[in-house]
């Protein structure tokens, strides 16, 4: 059963008073694909600068695995076990699901690896799981934070029970994943003959 996350939103009343303006469990979920057990829970998204007035729900949209232009985004994700969906024929389709298809790592055999053009702020809430980059991972714990930085990345449970995180994501310039070449020597100018005098 995917996590519920209650989510509590303030805001001002018309005297401009702060007020809670909503108090409930957050909407906007998806499970990718159905019945995988990977899940997003949207819980807000922002421009920069973030603009706080009005009361319309910023966590109401379209779920997408990245921010905006210029933007930010605050959401849950629930990871379910490595055996209970990564060899799904459709394993895969997370990446369509959000509107991702640039995202994963096609010569991978991890179902699950990929590259955002974003920083990303992870916080552990429960569970473990192992984050897998090209040279290494390491396994993480509640309470545990973790920054990517536009790095390919992967995920990993490999316990029985899901791992639920909250990340907030921020549009980032992407990052070159070839290797920097270091600049060729250049040559000395060559030097001009001297005129002989006669």
């Amino acid at each position: 059963m995917i996590w519920r996350v209650r989510r509590v939103l303030t805001g001002h009343d018309a005297d401009g008073k702060s007020t809670i303006i909503a108090d409930g469990f957050a909407a906007n979920m998806k499970e990718l694909p159905p019945g995988s057990g990977l899940a997003v829970t949207e819980l807000w998204e922002t421009s920069v600068p973030a603009d706080n007035a009005g009361k319309a729900d910023a966590g109401n949209r379209k779920v997408r695995l990245e921010p905006p232009e210029h933007g930010t985004l605050f959401r849950i994700v629930e990871f379910p076990p490595d055996a209970q969906w990564q060899n799904r024929a459709d394993a895969r389709d997370w990446a369509k699901a959000l509107d991702a298809t640039h995202a994963p790592d096609r010569s991978s055999s991890d179902p699950m690896m990929h590259r955002t053009r974003t920083v990303d702020y992870i916080v552990v809430l429960k569970g473990e799981i192992h984050a897998i980059l090209d040279k290494g991972e390491t396994l993480l714990r509640p309470g545990d934070v973790f920054i990517q930085r536009g790095t390919n990345h992967s995920w990993s449970v490999r316990g029985n029970e899901p791992c639920v995180i909250a990340v907030v994501l921020v549009n980032a310039a992407p990052v070159s994943s070839r290797a920097k070449k270091k600049p060729a020597a250049r040559k000395a100018p060559a030097k001009k003959a001297k005129k002989k005098k006669k």
